[in-house]
């Protein structure tokens, strides 16, 4: 079986055994969206640039501690780590990032300007709440992997999610 048939957790099974030729294929299939969780969360280009950078040498690194569970749970936990880490270090608090700003041209259409005024809308929640819409919304992950990640319950992280929905709704159509 070619290697891009095969599922994460196989491939990461062969890097966790030192076979690092195949870290490329979970890169190739993942940097994209650990690149832009972490750039929804901190709004630094080249923030979320070194982050996922820094992922994925984790990935290899703690290679030996991956026991065959869900692998994106797994790496989306090794990014949400690795920023906060990088916060913690840079004495700097994720609650308090500056909103992400985005420029519109004249040929930029209403869809366009929704998902800004959508982002500024998040940018105002928690980094809590934006972490687990962000997950969960933008990235597909469903609540018992979330749940893996946030260290909970599925059914505590559903009922995060549904109150951080409602309060981005809030502020989305206050600003409407």
């Amino acid at each position: 079986m070619l290697l891009k048939e095969q599922t994460d957790e196989r491939l990461m099974a062969e890097v966790a055994l030192g076979n690092l030729d195949v870290l490329k294929v979970l890169f190739d299939r993942h940097h994209v969206h650990i690149f832009n969780f972490l750039y929804k969360m901190c709004g630094d280009k080249m923030l979320s640039e070194d982050l996922t950078q820094d992922v994925f040498y984790k990935v290899i690194k703690y290679r030996s501690s991956y026991k065959n569970g869900k692998f994106i749970s797994w790496l989306f936990t090794i990014a949400r780590n690795s920023m906060k880490t990088h916060f913690i270090r840079n004495k700097e608090s994720h609650d308090d990032l500056e909103p992400i700003s985005h420029r519109l041209t004249a040929e930029e259409t209403g869809r366009q300007e929704d998902y800004s005024h959508l982002q500024m809308a998040l940018n105002q929640l928690e980094a809590s709440d934006r972490e687990a819409i962000i997950l969960n919304r933008f990235h597909e992950i469903k609540y018992a992997e979330l749940a893996e990640i946030l260290d909970s319950t599925p059914g505590a992280v559903r009922t995060k999610v549904s109150r951080a929905i409602q309060k981005l709704k809030t502020i989305y159509l206050q600003n409407s």
